[in-house]
């Protein structure tokens, strides 16, 4: 693909579906903890919906592989931005909430007067948790919730969640990023005795970087919106990764792409009716602010129910939304209930259902795809 300065709507989720690495092109990671280093950050509050981001974009993998994967430090579990627990390369989780937890942290007061929290309960909570897991300890959400209790810090209704993201937003606490299905906590500095330390105006550069390289081309609205940055620290990430990005028009918006996104997208063959079969909190959609390339304005309220911020898993055609769909794993098969946004005929269909076998395959189950009457 040629480098261009004025992107149609077409070209330009052709771009971001090889950015997004959803597309074939060269110089994709290998491995899960690549990936994850490649975004910078996946969201990642659904344990099953991030494991089949990685498993979708690693070709051939199983479920057991890439938990297998996970038994290294390479990857863990926080609350580096917004508010939401991310995936994050464990050795640039310190700078990470350095730069971005901050604004969460900040209005976390407000919340603790919701929950009856004091500032000094929430702060003997850390050192709680702190103690609990000193020394290379691991304890489960439930082991840590009943250590604050033991401790007459009180976790029912939404207390309990508030402590453990105010604990891991002050970089005390992370998650590992899987523990036999369970939340799983570990002190930070001890899962990561060596992270990678950057000041404000590298830390900056890199995000930047990291998220255009993974979701360009997109604009600046979508770059505060993923990271919370204030619009002023995310234009400042934008120029201070120079010319490592290049911006665009795409129908007359401002946007920004990895300088060498060109080099490494391989052109979609005309007529292409591949169709991936998506988790609902994938970087697809979670990872821009602006949907409306990716979405027609009148699916939105079919994949967002009630715009209560819960995405159902899609199926994409071509960039876009063509449908979505649930999934319940049993013992013997996957049973897929498939919602076409648009009319589909027995093609189309034929290809949504190929779209599964490799989530079928991941799990190590055959699949069942039940469409609407």
């Amino acid at each position: 693909m040629t480098a261009r300065t004025c992107l149609t709507g077409a070209q330009a989720r052709e771009l971001r579906m090889s950015s997004l690495l959803l597309a074939s092109a060269s110089g994709e990671p290998t491995t899960a903890a690549g990936i994850v280093e490649w975004f910078g950050a996946m969201q990642a509050q659904d344990e099953g919906s991030v494991l089949w981001s990685l498993g979708l974009r690693l070709p051939g993998s199983s479920l057991a592989s890439l938990q297998g994967q996970f038994d290294e430090h390479a990857v863990l579990r926080t609350w580096p931005m917004r508010g939401t627990i991310h995936l994050v390369p464990a050795r640039d989780a310190h700078w990470m909430l350095d730069l971005m937890a901050g604004r969460v942290l900040a209005g976390s007061k407000t919340r603790r007067l919701q929950l009856e929290l004091s500032d000094e309960m929430a702060e003997r909570g850390v050192q709680v948790l702190a103690a609990a897991l000193s020394g290379g300890g691991c304890l489960t959400r439930a082991q840590c919730l009943a250590t604050l209790v033991e401790s007459g810090i009180p976790v029912d209704g939404q207390r309990g969640y508030h402590l453990l993201a105010y604990a891991s937003q002050r970089g005390v606490i992370a998650m590992r990023p899987r523990a036999e299905g369970m939340q799983a906590f570990v002190l930070l500095d001890e899962w990561v005795p060596e992270p990678v330390r950057l000041d404000r105006q590298e830390a900056l550069a890199t995000m930047a970087r990291r998220y255009f390289r993974s979701h360009g081309p997109a604009s600046l609205k979508d770059f505060v919106g993923w990271t919370g940055l204030t619009t002023t620290d995310a234009r400042q990430g934008i120029a201070e990764a120079g010319q490592a990005l290049a911006g665009v028009e795409v129908d007359g918006q401002r946007m920004w792409v990895a300088a060498d996104a060109w080099d490494r997208a391989r052109p979609t063959a005309p007529g292409d009716d591949h169709v991936l079969a998506l988790p609902g909190f994938d970087e697809y959609l979670l990872g821009f602010k602006g949907r409306e390339l990716m979405i027609e304005p009148g699916h939105l309220q079919a994949i967002v129910p009630g715009s209560n911020g819960v995405f159902r898993p899609t199926f994409v055609r071509g960039g876009q939304v063509i449908g979505t769909w649930t999934r319940r794993l049993g013992k013997a098969k996957a049973v897929i209930d498939a919602r076409p946004l648009l009319r589909m005929g027995r093609s189309d269909r034929r290809a949504v259902e190929q779209s599964l076998e490799p989530f079928g395959a991941f799990h190590g189950l055959p699949v069942e795809v039940r469409w609407p009457d």
